[in-house]
């Protein structure tokens, strides 16, 4: 089966966005000295590039250098992650995955507690929603 090219982040886009997400516009001198390990200039630069061919960040030019934003939220960024990984993993179950995350433990009683609160909460609206 051809695979087809991914529209998510690997590590290192993530690590980049992160500081995007964190400083805001920034040259690619900024990104590589926010990094949390160091990278040539030249592998900055052509991540970003990489980054900006995938639709996640956007490009100004300002004085002589370029400055890069994020095209698309952390929320957004969370979201197309979390789909990928239903999608992939769990065959387009959300619960499955669900699932997983409490009977591997992943998830403390108190986070099920508030997820049994959310759930609730999400019910009461969708009754009112009907009414």
């Amino acid at each position: 089966m051809p695979r087809r090219p991914s529209s998510g982040l690997t590590p290192l886009e993530l690590e980049i966005m992160k500081v995007l997400w964190r400083q805001g516009p920034s040259a690619v001198q900024a990104v590589q000295d926010e990094l949390g390990r160091p990278l040539a200039y030249n592998t900055v630069q052509t991540m970003l590039n990489v980054l900006l061919k995938k639709g996640k960040v956007r490009r100004d030019r300002r004085e002589r250098a370029y400055v890069y934003a994020p095209a698309l939220t952390r929320v957004q960024a969370v979201r197309q992650a979390v789909q990928d990984l239903v999608h992939r993993m769990f065959e387009g179950s959300s619960e499955d995955l669900v699932m997983s995350l409490i009977e591997t433990r992943q998830l403390t009683p108190q986070t099920i507690e508030r997820l049994a609160e959310l759930v609730q909460s999400r019910k009461e609206e969708g009754r009112r929603e009907k009414s």
